[in-house]
Parts: C-alpha cells; sequence; structure tokens
C-alpha cells in the first residue's frame, strides 16, 4: 500500500463561475482504479472526508474533496443562491471538469445532490455512495440539523464553545482532547469570536437537505439510477429510518445497504468501518 499521500489544492468553477475549493489526493498506483469525488452535508467541509481520502487514495483511486458553495474555502455566493438546483448544477460543471465520470460519495445535501443528479443526467457517475441520507428524510432529524446550524448566529468565544455545540447534538461522540481539528469547520473574525465555515444565508432555504427540490422530482431521480448504488445508514440515525432506507432500496434496484454504529454523521462517527465498508463497494460492486 502506498503511503505518505497529501493533498493537492484544486479550484473548480460551478455552474455560474463560483470558484469551488476542492483537494485532490494523487494515487501513485498505475494505472489508478476510478475517481471518487467525495460531497459533504451542509454546515461541513471537504475536511470530513479526509481521512477516508487519503486511505482511498493510498488504494488506488484518485480522491477530490470538494467544498460546495457557500462553504469551507468555496466563494459564497453573491446572490445567495443556495437551493438543490444549484448545488447539482455546480456538481455537472465539476465532473465534466474532471474529464471523467467518478464514484459519487455524498453524506446528506451531497447525497442529495449526487442522486438527483445522476438520476437525472445518467451516466455522471459510475457509482453513488449514500452516506445516511434517502429521498424519505424524517422530520425531527431535519429539525434537529437546522436547529443545530442556527443556534450561534452570534458565534463563539472559544474554541472549547465550539467543541461543546458539537458534543450536544452528537452526544455519543467522544469530545476531542485536541481541538485544533475544529479550526477546518470556523473561522475567526475580526470580531474575535469564532464563526461555522459557511455562508449564514445558506438558511435561508429551510428544508435542508432538499432545499426546495420537489418531492416527487427527487423519488423520480432515484428511480432513474441505475448504477451500483450503496446506503451507509447510521444505526443511531434520526434522519433516515429503517423503513426509509427500504424504501430507497426499492427505488434503486442495483442499491444495496449496511448500517454502521453511528448516527448522522457517519463518517465521523466510526470512520474505520465506512471506510471499510467504502473499499469493499469500489471493490465488488463498481470495478467488479
Amino acid at each position: 500500500m502506498t503511503s505518505h499521500i497529501e493533498p493537492v489544492p484544486e479550484t473548480f468553477l460551478g455552474h455560474d463561475g463560483l470558484r469551488l475549493a476542492a483537494d485532490r489526493w494523487p494515487t501513485k498506483t498505475v494505472p489508478k482504479l476510478g475517481t471518487v469525488l467525495f460531497l459533504h452535508g451542509g454546515g461541513q467541509t471537504r475536511h470530513s472526508w479526509g481521512r477516508t481520502a487519503r486511505r482511498m487514495a493510498e488504494s488506488g483511486w484518485e480522491a477530490i474533496t470538494l467544498d460546495a458553495r457557500g462553504h469551507g474555502d468555496s466563494e459564497w455566493a453573491p446572490s445567495g443562491r443556495y437551493a438543490l438546483d444549484d448545488f447539482a448544477g455546480d456538481l455537472r460543471s465539476v465532473v465534466a471538469a474532471i474529464g471523467e465520470a467518478p464514484v459519487l460519495i455524498g453524506a446528506s445535501l451531497g447525497g442529495i445532490t449526487s442522486l438527483v443528479t445522476e438520476g437525472e443526467n445518467p451516466g455522471t457517475s459510475t457509482g453513488l455512495v449514500l452516506v445516511d441520507i434517502a429521498p424519505r428524510i424524517e422530520a425531527a432529524g431535519r429539525d434537529k440539523i437546522i436547529a443545530f446550524m442556527a443556534s450561534a448566529p452570534n458565534g463563539f468565544a472559544s474554541l472549547e464553545e465550539v467543541a461543546d455545540a458539537v458534543q450536544a447534538y452528537n452526544p455519543h461522540r467522544e469530545r476531542p482532547q485536541n481541538l485544533d481539528g475544529l479550526r477546518k469547520n470556523v473561522r475567526l473574525h475580526r470580531d474575535g469570536r469564532w464563526y461555522w465555515h459557511w455562508d449564514p444565508r445558506f438558511l435561508d432555504v429551510s428544508d435542508e437537505p432538499k432545499r426546495d427540490m420537489n418531492e416527487d422530482r427527487l423519488y423520480e431521480a432515484a428511480r432513474r439510477v441505475q448504477v451500483p448504488t450503496l446506503l451507509v445508514r447510521g444505526k443511531a440515525s434520526d434522519v433516515v429510518t429503517p423503513e426509509g432506507a427500504a424504501e430507497l432500496l426499492e427505488l434503486i434496484p442495483t442499491a444495496s445497504s449496511v448500517e454502521v454504529s453511528a448516527g448522522h454523521m457517519v463518517a465521523g462517527d466510526d470512520n474505520d468501518v465506512f471506510t471499510t465498508h467504502l473499499a469493499e463497494f469500489l471493490s465488488e460492486r463498481v470495478r467488479g
């Protein structure tokens, strides 16, 4: 296995010319096995995929982690455009720039974006990995996400307060001893306070993660997906229930599902197990 792979910063353009920040994790395998494109959930950044992306590159898959518009180091939309159609348009532009159909790996908003884009534009991807997301989204889980994202409009006085907020949302996850990793999810403003690393206008669309997407359109997109698909559901998820997972399997005949001991934030709660399931899917379903 190749080791010591480090990411190379890259910039893509969204569908309306917005600059999108990314990291490319080049593999040293020749020829490479393919490309995997990671799309984070609302309120997160590309750094949530870092450990998994490195392991994919080490195993022969070139990995790209992308900051969605209005998140991380990507530009904020001047017009405040954060509907799902905007994220899907950005995804189409990024895939065109990559020059090949990647495997799309998306959590929450990233998963919904991937699902709709592949369903409405067959051939965008060679496979889908939906991380705790499905067309059927539970209202309680959705409302909890929105409440968490809207809970600190005036920022935080310290990284300790940021860690407290994260632990309150994910009480089953161990609180980190070293808080430096949180710096990738917040930014220090000139007022001396820490703010989430995303545009507050992102919450002007209140039905995260569907973001103004008509539900019938979402279900129809799922029915059109024909590429190998994997749903990774957190057993403790309040966003996707077992019934919602079963419904996804009926909508997409090429889909399979696994459960991991996690909540909605699957990759962060149990990264090693998630990455193992991803590697098996790529080997057995996409390459196999």
